[in-house]
């Protein structure tokens, strides 16, 4: 909670592109991390988008633009003539159909002071756009990211612990060993069980075919009694290996032999398919 203090000040700063390249890559690697930062700059990037929007490009039409440029590029000692006359006849107290110029001088700069306004802020709005969508895209790729690194994390963990409890398997006192060999159906496949009453089943396969399309390789104990026990579904790699962490009842009774064999991928209540592992206790 501390760091995200650190940089919680920073997120309307980001979405308005204002740190320096220095401060964006250390706040971009902080909200690979921090929820909190990055839901802020989600709403600080949807403020700065509206505002976006709200503002649209202008342009002056084509009349005014001309109108615009014929004031800049005229003298200002020639904005009251016309027709070659001079000024001063133009302003002369009483003419008849003579209106003052200055009037019309001041609506022109008004009107030049409009149009560059109109446009500045169509540039700024274009910019404030670009500067939205590229926000945006970073963001995007920052939360990418994160949630790239959180998988990471969440399978580095699944493999450390399922790692801790095979040692454990391995290491129980009551650890009984069942070696499978290949059958007819696939006489290059091998595996082995290592079975713990206290503990839980460890098994691993090798050199098994790649199961049809909507069929699965499933995992047998047999024991005593008469009706094989599922002990689950096996997944298969690109290598045609396997390897499964299962929990085993307290009350299971000593496994005599397990065998595998070719199911409906959602698995069935008994065996049904082909064996193509088979292996018994010694």
């Amino acid at each position: 909670m501390g760091v995200h203090h650190q940089y919680a000040d920073q997120a309307a700063a980001y979405a308005l592109g204002a740190l320096t390249p220095d401060e964006r890559v250390l706040f971009e690697a902080h909200l690979a991390d921090c929820a909190l930062c990055a839901a802020e700059v989600r709403t600080f990037v949807s403020v700065v988008t509206t505002l976006a929007i709200t503002n649209p490009a202008a342009a002056p039409s084509p009349t005014v633009r001309d109108r615009l440029l014929a004031a800049i590029r005229q003298p200002q000692s020639t904005i009251g003539q016309r027709s070659g006359q001079p000024l001063v006849q133009d302003v002369q107290a009483g003419s008849p159909g003579r209106t003052p110029r200055s009037g019309s001088r001041l609506s022109q700069y008004a009107m030049a002071a409009s149009v560059a306004l109109a446009v500045a802020a169509g540039a700024y709005a274009a910019q404030l756009r670009g500067r939205v969508t590229t926000l945006e895209a970073r963001l995007r790729e920052t939360t990418l990211r994160a949630d790239t690194n959180e998988r990471l994390v969440a399978d580095a963990r699944r493999s450390a612990g399922e790692a801790q409890r095979t040692v454990l398997v391995l290491a129980a006192p009551d650890l009984a060993r069942i070696d499978l060999a290949g059958q007819p159906a696939a006489p290059q496949a091998s595996a082995r069980a290592f079975w713990s009453r206290s503990r839980g089943l460890v098994f691993t396969a090798s050199n098994l075919p790649a199961p049809p399309r909507g069929r699965a390789y499933q995992l047998w104990v047999l024991t005593a009694q008469p009706a094989p026990i599922n002990a689950g579904m096996l997944k298969l790699d690109a290598n045609g290996r396997a390897t499964a962490m299962i929990d085993t009842p307290q009350d299971l009774p000593k496994p005599v032999a397990m065998a595998v064999t070719l199911e409906p991928e959602a698995g069935v209540p008994s065996p049904t398919g082909d064996k193509y592992l088979v292996g018994f206790a010694n």
